[in-house]
């Protein structure tokens, strides 16, 4: 740990539902929900107002539909949005330290001590992070963030979890355990649902309750590795540095579940965000990688890893999902998956991809497969709305997907079915626009970009 509070954790706060409720005026202030639409599909993200009728994030979607009012908006991913308004962020962060640790597409750790420049003082530090906030919600839109500063990566990553949204938490030096005591056991890392029933049984519910745990007991329930590791962390002693990629041997994203993950769909469109994220990364810091590695943690705490490596380097973000993928064909997944990693290796400063590295016809990670539209949310009026789909329709329009219209121009899909698709022509600049239905293969209608949204909006 370092001597002052100057390691930050910058989370965007439910950053997918955040985005679209920025890029579709119309579900401003309502609930809505981001996630897989169809049959056995997941929530990814809820939004803070579909969070108050208890939708979560890994929630069945059927369980999040019974749960939610009518006219909760329902939407299948729009990863390239996303990762857009992530590339806007970190960007800012840069502007704050030259040393930013992206973790994933939400969330980064920003080494404050290495701009050289600002007070590391409490009230110093509690300062920069209202500039942070501020200038991210100015550059995003309006897309908020909660962070928290402390003197190691685990006290700025609990602190910025405590008072969502847009919130700030500064822990100083010492105050560390006093931090961490109150909290259930389940917010430190790698404490699943195993772990904790164990040591609830053991009268553990605490972080302060498992910091009075002599080393040996906890060695003795769950062996060495990972019964150090939770005496270290329930005591805050983590020194980890904050790593930039150009440091670093590798670069890689993983991403730790609230609820052990069985359905394949949830698993490989988060293995598609963590993939492209390594892309990215690889492509924005002027390297190339020839080996990729996926990274699977089990229910039992049991982790693996495969790997595969190429002739040549490449930092393209579709080859490396695509080799990702390959590599989740071939483990079992079915008992439960806690967390899951992408890394790329044996780094270099050049790129010579053969023209022939990618399967013909391989999907970019932005554009996954179609799922079984939604039916539109119920402020249409009864006389416009299209009957509630069985099936994806044949255009395999998802609902919240960008779409344009040759005469009415850029909006996004409400809902589809029964060759009928439901548009709503709106932006993040303009008043909840109108609704139109056509033909699901009217010519005039095709897939859209992103839209652009006005900053300081």
């Amino acid at each position: 740990m370092r001597g002052e509070a100057s390691i930050a954790h910058v989370d965007l706060d439910a950053m997918f539902a955040a985005v679209e409720q920025r890029d579709k005026v119309s579900l401003r202030g309502r609930p809505v929900i981001v996630g897989g639409v169809a049959g056995r599909g997941v929530v990814s993200t809820a939004s803070y107002e579909a969070r108050r009728f208890g939708a979560r994030s890994a929630m069945p979607m059927a369980e999040a539909r019974r749960r939610c009012p009518a006219g909760t908006a329902f939407l299948a991913p729009r990863f390239a949005a996303y990762r857009k308004t992530s590339d806007v962020v970190m960007a800012v962060l840069h502007g704050f330290s030259p040393l930013v640790e992206q973790v994933s597409i939400d969330e980064a750790y920003v080494d404050l001590a290495a701009a050289g420049d600002h007070d590391l003082s409490v009230d110093g530090v509690t300062a920069v992070a209202g500039r942070i906030t501020a200038a991210i919600a100015a550059a995003t839109g309006g897309v908020t963030a909660s962070i928290g500063v402390g003197t190691s990566k685990l006290v700025a990553k609990i602190g910025s979890d405590l008072h969502k949204p847009a919130g700030i938490t500064v822990t100083a030096a010492g105050r560390e355990r006093e931090l961490l005591a109150p909290l259930p056991v389940t917010r430190l890392p790698g404490v699943g649902p195993a772990t904790a029933e164990r040591l609830r049984r053991a009268g553990v519910g605490t972080v302060g309750d498992l910091a009075r745990v002599p080393l040996p007991e906890l060695l003795d329930w769950f062996g060495h590795a990972h019964g150090t590791g939770l005496h270290r962390l329930a005591r805050a002693d983590d020194d980890r540095p904050v790593v930039s990629e150009r440091e670093a041997k590798s670069v890689s994203a993983e991403e730790t579940f609230d609820v052990d993950l069985t359905d394949r769909a949830r698993l490989e469109a988060e293995l598609d965000l963590l993939a492209a994220r390594v892309g990215g990364r690889l492509r924005a810091g002027g390297l190339s990688a020839r080996t990729v590695t996926i990274k699977v943690r089990h229910h039992d705490f049991t982790t693996i890893t495969r790997s595969t490596t190429r002739d040549q380097p490449t930092d393209d973000p579709r080859l490396v999902t695509q080799l990702a993928r390959r590599l989740l064909t071939g483990v079992d997944t079915s008992a439960g998956i806690r967390l899951l990693g992408v890394g790329a290796t044996t780094l270099a400063d050049f790129v010579q991809d053969d023209l022939f590295a990618a399967a013909p016809g391989s999907a970019a990670p932005d554009r996954p497969a179609a799922t079984a539209a939604e039916e539109p949310p119920t402020d249409q009026a009864p006389d416009q709305a299209p009957a509630a789909p069985a099936a994806a329709p044949p255009a395999g329009w998802r609902p919240g997907q960008d779409v344009r219209h040759d005469v009415h121009g850029p909006g996004w899909v409400w809902g589809s079915g029964r060759g009928l698709v439901t548009v709503r022509f709106e932006g993040p600049a303009t008043p909840p626009g109108p609704v139109r239905t056509f033909a699901d293969d009217d010519p005039a209608l095709c897939p859209g970009d992103p839209p652009e949204w006005a900053p300081g909006g």
